[in-house]
């Protein structure tokens, strides 16, 4: 008789798991057929997929922040506008006034809020799968559904874990089939020891040993368990004076640090606007968000299981490589042309909702053009600041000349032209 295994029971959450779960069966059927059954082989390929998956969400989400970057001045000046008012009258105002702009360039406010509602529910179904292998890795999961169901084995593993040194990880549910596969798939290879040395000479220890060398052939990567942390393999490590598990495990947390820091350097950072303490405050809040984050994924990949430190660190590098080509390919689009595509798709809407359409005004067109020429503009001024201080720094040296060398009379003649300016 079939057992079902653990999968997600996270509402709304669990649907896309399922969904993502046949995706990773189907990848580690592949790997399978092919001679080299990996999980870490097949997350990494996984991650791959999914993120080249999303990549246009990835790119609707940047459009949107490069479109934001042209409305601000605007927003901004709303918001100035109403800064002190709370009436109902002010307020309501205010809504309108913002709604109109986004009107006028052909968004939808909650454009970046849809993005997340899209993405959120996908990384959690994501981390799910990688956390329940054996509930939606069928080869993984009947291999070890064989062992779980071998007579005696349930009772045994039981009293096993309740006896077992630092074995209260293993205890969810381990009295019953679908549990006690949860609970095999978590061991590490000293509890693999510790299970194989008193199961000697049981019925079902023949199959134990089939099962581990299975696992370890499913689950091993570089060294590693799937299923481990890099923090337990560290203690390991350490005690039985291992350093190559030791640089391994030390590895994770580094690669995604590193990882981490270099996906945040490559993302579009909003420009600076020291006048506006609000934005001030929000360019604050992104500057510790984009120190502290890469050190939270260090965190979580050396206390996470191997698998999920897997799926961090390859998303980082792919998300890393999807900016820069999306960087290049932000930097050749037309605003004009976009907002105008913007307002096609928007007018669209609102004639099937019976309303006049918008049109692009010539304030939107100024501020593209304003944005456009903005580094110039900042260019031009860091040039003209630079020839000012060289001109100074001649002034000066002119002022310090020896007497009666031409740096001092050429001085002479600046002063006598200054007095007589001044006189005027």
């Amino acid at each position: 008789m079939s057992i079902v295994l653990t999968k997600s029971t996270m509402p709304i959450v669990r649907w896309i798991a399922d969904i993502l779960g046949l995706l990773m069966n189907g990848i580690f059927y592949v790997l399978n057929a092919i001679g080299i059954p990996n999980v870490g082989i097949a997350i990494i390929l996984f991650t791959i997929v999914m993120y080249a998956l999303m990549t246009p969400m990835q790119i609707k989400q940047q459009k949107f922040s490069k479109l934001n970057a042209v409305m601000s001045p605007e927003l901004q000046k709303i918001q100035k506008k109403y800064a002190n008012k709370k009436d109902q009258v002010s307020m309501t105002k205010m809504q309108e006034e913002t709604q109109a702009v986004y009107q006028k360039y052909g968004v939808s406010p909650m454009g970046s809020c849809l993005q997340m509602l899209i993405t959120l529910p996908v990384m959690f179904a994501l981390y799910q799968v990688i956390y329940h292998i054996p509930g939606y890795i069928n080869l993984i999961g009947n291999g070890l559904t064989t062992l779980a169901e071998s007579n005696g084995f349930v009772s045994f593993f039981t009293n096993f874990v309740e006896n077992l040194e630092n074995g209260s990880s293993l205890m969810l549910n381990a009295d019953t089939t679908a549990g006690v596969v949860d609970a095999i798939y978590k061991m590490n290879p000293s509890q693999w020891s510790q299970l194989l040395s008193e199961a000697s000479g049981s019925t079902f220890h023949n199959i134990a040993v089939t099962t581990h060398e299975s696992l370890m052939e499913w689950t091993n990567f570089l060294g590693l368990y799937i299923s481990d942390s890099p923090w337990s393999i560290f203690k390991d490590a350490w005690a039985s004076k291992s350093v190559l598990l030791i640089l391994a495990a030390v590895a994770f947390p580094i690669l995604a640090w590193v990882t981490q820091w270099l996906n945040y350097k490559l993302m579009p950072q909003p420009e600076s606007q020291n006048s506006q303490n609000g934005q001030s405050t929000m360019e604050s809040t992104m500057k510790s968000m984009n120190t502290m984050m890469p050190i939270m994924s260090a965190v979580f990949c050396f206390t996470l299981p191997v698998g999920i430190g897997i799926y961090w660190i390859i998303g980082a590098v792919v998300r890393s490589v999807q900016q820069v080509i999306i960087n290049r390919q932000m930097d050749k689009i037309d605003m004009d042309e976009m907002i105008r595509k913007n307002l096609e798709k928007a007018n669209k809407k609102r004639e099937k909702q019976g309303l006049p359409p918008q049109k692009i005004t010539n304030q939107a067109k100024m501020n593209v053009r304003n944005l456009e020429v903005d580094q110039e503009t900042k260019q031009r001024q860091l040039q003209d600041a630079a020839k000012k201080k060289q001109e100074s720094t001649a002034y000066y040296n002119s002022a310090n000349a020896k007497p009666g060398s031409l740096a001092a009379k050429a001085n002479m003649v600046k002063q006598f032209d200054e007095r007589n300016s001044k006189k005027k």
